[in-house]
């Protein structure tokens, strides 16, 4: 059974920047690609980012290109998101999901693992 666990969500100003970590247990995280999803209240659940199974795919929601980087380490077990330049619009609960397969895909009802979420929150 896949267990997904993400930290490093905090309120950070606009412009600031934070790194959110996601730590995979379970067997074959070398076998899913993984991804970041993000929800603000009152919102639907809305890609953000996800990456192959040998990092060397990604791809990223027209809103965030060019300010956040999806990475993972499969050694450790773990996938992170480091974002840049953050806005106030970016503030929302971050949920970091896996797909077992080789594609990657970006819509959340195709994604069978998800941790319990991180909040960040961007003042402005």
């Amino acid at each position: 059974q896949v267990q997904l666990v993400e930290s490093g969500g905090g309120l950070v100003q606009a412009g600031g920047s934070l790194r959110l970590s996601c730590a995979f247990s379970g067997r074959s995280f070398s076998r899913y690609p993984m991804g970041w999803f993000r929800q603000a209240p009152g919102k639907e659940r809305q890609f953000v980012a996800v990456i192959s199974v040998s990092g060397g795919r990604t791809d990223y929601a027209d809103s965030v290109k060019g300010r956040f980087t999806i990475s993972r380490d499969n050694a450790k077990n773990t996938v992170a998101l480091q974002m840049n330049s953050l806005k106030p619009e970016d503030t929302a609960v971050y949920y970091c999901a896996g797909r077992y397969g080789a594609d990657l895909r970006i819509a959340a009802y195709e994604y069978t693992a998800w941790g319990q979420g991180t909040q960040v929150t961007v003042s402005s």
